[in-house]
């Protein structure tokens, strides 16, 4: 039985009018890993919670309580917090009761005295319930998703709503233990996406450790995976821990796993099933309590087909599926992207910006180093412009070199090229008027304070 809550982030509240359940429940919840745990014994001021907007991720209901019952609570609860997940927790037990509730909405039903052990079991059965329903929902919303964990994800800039999509399925996958398999080209952040779901995990004060798994070598990955005691084989001088064994309790990040030779891939299948490897040098299996996200630019399904790349493994690792699209399919990233590489290497050039010409050529490059690329161009630009604004003269020969085909221009009906703090300025508006004019959503969606916000809309003439 899992003792522990799958995130430490979530909301509960309890409603019971026994003061010493109350206290006794909450002591349990905050134990098992849960921060913000709200208790209430009057079920009338539960229900003006609610109806304030006020949202739980799962509400612990009693049956029979003064003033309000607990089956009348439930039907308010769905009706102002449909995404609120229900467990009735009573000394009722009755399976007519049950029934009602059920019909009403209830998850589960649990019957007093309940141990801390059935009690947090069916907190995170909820749970996992609540974030495979958010995940179907994601692609139904009019609006760019909220992170919850904004700073998590506070290292990728992106104001795209495909990528934002991308985000919050990651934090939805963030809490669970399932492997998750990360695709996309060369350069478009596949690593800072571990390394986000990682932060917004239960794991996060663990280890978070990357391999390439291109690189290494075929007659070491035993010893580098599995580790080895001292004089386990010729040369093993000292012991070594390994990756599973360095990573206890935190993330192992496969890159390239594409790469992985198919000899290999068998052995890394068998830690994914059982969750047990050995150590060479001993006869003892060892647990591996390792959370594994994967990464490839390569097209499994092919490699598949080609008998390169194992079935069983792909599915294995595909608990979780995300994809991020290239830099040239979320081009008005590029003005976000930039403005952040120039506060990285050194903050705003002293002469303004950067010109109209380069401005049109950054946006008509199709990057297929995709954001590493941009970075890397940046950099060199602001080295070459020694503190001036970034000029043609300052972009490597192969954008150089190329015809402008200022494409802001065409975009815009022949009007002149927008300067960068424009271009910014028009993303956040549009942002702003999508969330309709919520400034906490368009700064979570921007990834950006609420104070910057506020600055640049007062900067706008926006209150």
């Amino acid at each position: 039985v899992r003792r522990e809550i799958t995130r430490m982030d979530y909301s509960i509240i309890v409603i019971d009018d026994e003061i010493d359940f109350l206290e006794s429940v909450r002591r349990g919840l905050i134990t098992s890993g849960i921060k913000r745990v709200t208790i209430e014994s009057d079920p009338i001021k539960a229900a003006s919670i609610f109806e304030q907007e006020e949202t739980f991720d799962v509400a612990l209901i009693d049956v029979t309580m003064p003033g309000m019952d607990g089956i009348e609570l439930i039907e308010i609860i769905k009706a102002t917090s449909p995404d609120t997940e229900c467990i009735v927790v009573t000394a009722v037990d009755e399976a007519r009761t049950a029934v009602k509730c059920m019909k009403k909405g209830a998850y589960d039903y649990l019957v007093k005295p309940i141990s801390k052990e059935d009690l947090v079991l069916s907190v995170n059965r909820a749970l996992e319930r609540k974030r495979l329903v958010d995940l179907l929902n994601i692609s139904k919303r009019k609006t760019p998703p909220q992170l919850t964990n904004k700073e998590a994800f506070k290292p990728i800039i992106t104001g795209s709503k495909d990528v934002l999509r991308v985000l919050k399925e990651a934090e939805l996958h963030a809490p669970s233990t399932i492997p998750v398999l990360i695709t996309g080209e060369t350069g478009t952040g596949k690593e800072l996406l571990a390394r986000a779901i990682h932060a917004a995990s239960p794991r996060a004060k663990y280890p978070f450790t990357p391999v390439n798994m291109e690189s290494l070598p075929s007659n070491l990955f035993d010893a580098q995976f599995f580790g080895h005691t001292q004089g386990a084989f010729t040369g093993a001088e000292k012991a070594h821990e390994g990756y599973l064994e360095g990573t206890n309790r935190g993330t192992l990040f496969l890159d390239e796993i594409g790469n992985l030779p198919l000899e290999l891939q068998g052995k890394l299948l068998r830690v994914l099933q059982d969750g047990e490897y050995m150590k060479i040098g001993t006869s003892r299996p060892r647990k591996a309590d390792v959370r594994f996200i994967a990464a490839t630019n390569s097209d499994l399904e092919k490699l598949m087909i080609k008998r390169a790349f194992r079935k069983d493994l792909y599915y294995r690792l595909r608990g979780g599926w995300l994809h991020l699209p290239s830099l040239r399919e979320r081009k008005d990233d590029i003005p976000l992207l930039i403005n952040h590489f120039m506060e990285e290497f050194g903050g705003p050039l002293v002469d303004g910006t950067i010109q109209d010409e380069v401005l049109s050529l950054l946006l008509d490059y199709d990057y297929p180093g995709n954001i590493r690329e941009l970075r890397t161009i940046i950099q060199s630009a602001m080295n070459l412009a020694e503190g001036r604004a970034i000029s043609r003269a300052a972009l490597p020969d192969h954008l150089r070199k190329q015809t402008p085909i200022l494409k802001i221009a065409q975009r815009q009906g022949s009007q002149p090229i927008v300067p960068l703090d424009e271009v910014e300025k028009g993303h956040i508006l549009e942002v702003y008027d999508q969330t309709d004019k919520n400034k906490s959503q368009t700064a979570r969606a921007l990834g950006i304070g609420l104070n910057t916000l506020r600055r640049k809309l007062e900067s706008y003439g926006i209150e």
